[in-house]
């Protein structure tokens, strides 16, 4: 008798195992089957679909993601699921280029190659595997290190280089005032040729290709990591679309890469880059003021956009969710409209 469990996905048709005490989203992932997903916790509610048939069990889960009377109706978290026979879901959001793109998550061995100090909070790092990965430009991974003091440390980072670097990877983390693996950077905790294990690729925020109108890309704080990625992949690719990049940030000392960033404005007209302060005080500074969902909404009116184009968004909550009334005011769909919230990482939970 096998431990395995077949889930049929409706209406798409699609079918995979499950072995016992796996979540279905986890079985799916590791089949290269990329169904909605944010969190990968039970926070976020991205992964919830309607249980058709079947029984299945569900791991502990915020009430935020699925409500009493969800649960009532059959509502069920992927993420949390454990399925105790084979079951049929209606999945509620999907997205066919998601699925029809999707790579199977796969286990890599590394070692932290470089660190560099970018700004007083956030860092760069290089990671060198012993194999290639596959990944499309905007995606992230969960990296496990062990400190030098034996604690180990597992959380989500979203790759800053373009896809077409397979083994050396590079992101860019914030320092957050409880955050273990941004601390133990700068404490020496982990340093330079600590091993890695590498796991994914996970994210559904990943550049979409040939498509129409102009590039809108948002970052803040390491959102800029993804952001990046999604950037020069784009560039890369040869398709010629209007880029408006912008990047929020406290003070002038609180930007970096902007080297990097003239020398692509500087070789595609294409490009126009837009940082956005919002605690200037007395330093010398000729560029846009406020918040950065503010200057988005002023540029997009500028240009009438009316929602043509797609905008990918990178950053913490609270710039999320300031952005997205003003997306739905500019006419943007949902479908145009790609998102990555980094959460700070106290305990278990993952950050970007």
């Amino acid at each position: 008798m096998s431990d395995a469990h077949t889930v049929r996905l409706e209406p798409v048709g699609v079918e995979f195992e499950v072995e016992n005490g796996e979540t279905v989203l986890n079985a799916a992932f590791r089949q290269g089957i990329a169904l909605p997903h944010g969190c990968k916790e039970g926070q976020c509610s991205a992964c919830k679909c309607v249980l058709l048939d079947g029984e299945v069990d569900m791991l502990k889960y915020s009430t935020f993601a699925l409500n009493d009377m969800e649960k009532d109706t059959g509502h069920i978290l992927l993420c949390r699921a454990i399925a105790y026979s084979d079951m049929e879901v209606e999945l509620l959001n999907y997205d066919e280029e998601v699925l029809a793109k999707s790579i199977a998550v796969k286990t890599f061995a590394g070692r932290i190659s470089h660190i560099e100090r970018l700004t007083h909070d956030i860092r760069g790092i290089e990671i060198e595997l012993g194999s290639p990965i596959k990944f499309w430009a905007g995606q992230y991974v969960d990296i496990t290190v062990t400190t030098e003091k034996g604690e180990t440390i597992t959380r989500s980072f979203s790759m800053a280089n373009t896809p077409d670097q397979t083994q050396k990877l590079s992101f860019i983390i914030k320092k957050y005032p409880e955050g273990k693996f941004s601390g133990e950077l700068d404490s020496g905790g982990i340093k330079v040729g600590a091993e890695v294990t590498v796991v994914g690729p996970y994210g559904t925020c990943f550049r979409r290709e040939e498509r129409e109108g102009p590039l809108v890309l948002v970052g803040a704080g390491s959102g800029m990591s993804p952001v990046w990625s999604i950037l020069n992949d784009h560039l890369k690719s040869g398709e010629r679309r209007p880029v408006y990049f912008f990047y929020g940030a406290r003070t002038p000392d609180d930007l970096f890469y902007l080297d990097r960033i003239a020398e692509l404005v500087g070789q595609h007209a294409d490009v126009n880059f837009i940082p956005v302060l919002s605690h200037v005080n007395g330093e010398a500074w000729d560029g846009e003021r406020g918040f950065v969902h503010e200057s988005v909404d002023a540029k997009l009116k500028q240009l009438a956009v009316d929602g043509q184009g797609d905008v990918y968004a990178c950053g913490p909550p609270p710039m999320i969710d300031a952005l997205q009334p003003v997306l739905f005011m500019n006419g943007f769909e949902l479908e145009r409209i790609f998102f990555d919230k980094f959460t700070t990482s106290s305990g278990g939970t993952s950050a970007h």
